[in-house]
């Protein structure tokens, strides 16, 4: 299963569908492993990820590490954690200077393929209202915010989360139920899904 998993990693990093639909390029970002217990399905890459080709690397992931309270090196070790985003490539930005949403033809072509190679998955962090639409689909609220709300409907397989940038400070602020209730059942889920 294992060497069928790199076979696939490798077709992924080398993929090509959106080049012509991505300003920067193609540099798709991903780590998965079979034996990793937590997945993180995150949107898509911003610039500092795509140019160092490390996920998360950027003041989001920060935020993110934070809310899971685990530190780099165990976030970054593939065989525990493995992080596969919406969209593997930068989308580029858009007039108001924003990221661009994941290039829809990513997930469908990659996801069904990678996921049941992912053996070891105990727990599916759904980061943002893309990951939460792909894998929830009917079963999500109309709004990201009742989605995370009512997290615990989507237990223990998946638990959907808002995407951790900067620019959701005032989101944070409006809910405070996501830091009273959810964040402890988050790290929780997380401490018992790798096994800590």
């Amino acid at each position: 299963m294992a060497g069928k998993l790199e076979r696939v990693l490798v077709e992924a990093r080398a993929c090509q569908l959106c080049a012509a639909a991505l300003p920067h390029g193609c540099r798709p970002v991903l780590r998965a492993s079979a034996s990793a217990r937590l997945l993180i399905v995150g949107q898509a890459p911003g610039r500092r990820v795509h140019e160092t080709g490390i996920p998360w690397n950027d003041p989001s992931g920060d935020r993110l590490r934070a809310w899971l309270q685990i530190e780099r090196d165990l976030f970054y070790d593939v065989s525990r954690i493995s992080i596969v985003p919406m969209g593997f490539c930068y989308p580029g930005t858009d007039e108001a200077g924003a990221d661009r949403p994941p290039r829809p033809e990513c997930a469908p072509a990659w996801h069904p393929r990678l996921m049941p190679l992912l053996k070891g998955r105990r727990l599916t962090l759904l980061v943002g209202s893309y990951a939460q639409a792909f894998y929830l689909g009917d079963r999500r609220a109309v709004a990201m915010t009742e989605t995370v709300r009512h997290f615990a409907d989507y237990l223990p397989e998946f638990l959907p989360l808002p995407h951790p940038s900067w620019r959701n400070t005032a989101w944070i602020k409006r809910n405070p139920w996501f830091e009273r209730e959810l964040l402890p059942e988050l790290r929780e889920r997380v401490r018992e899904a790798l096994g800590r």
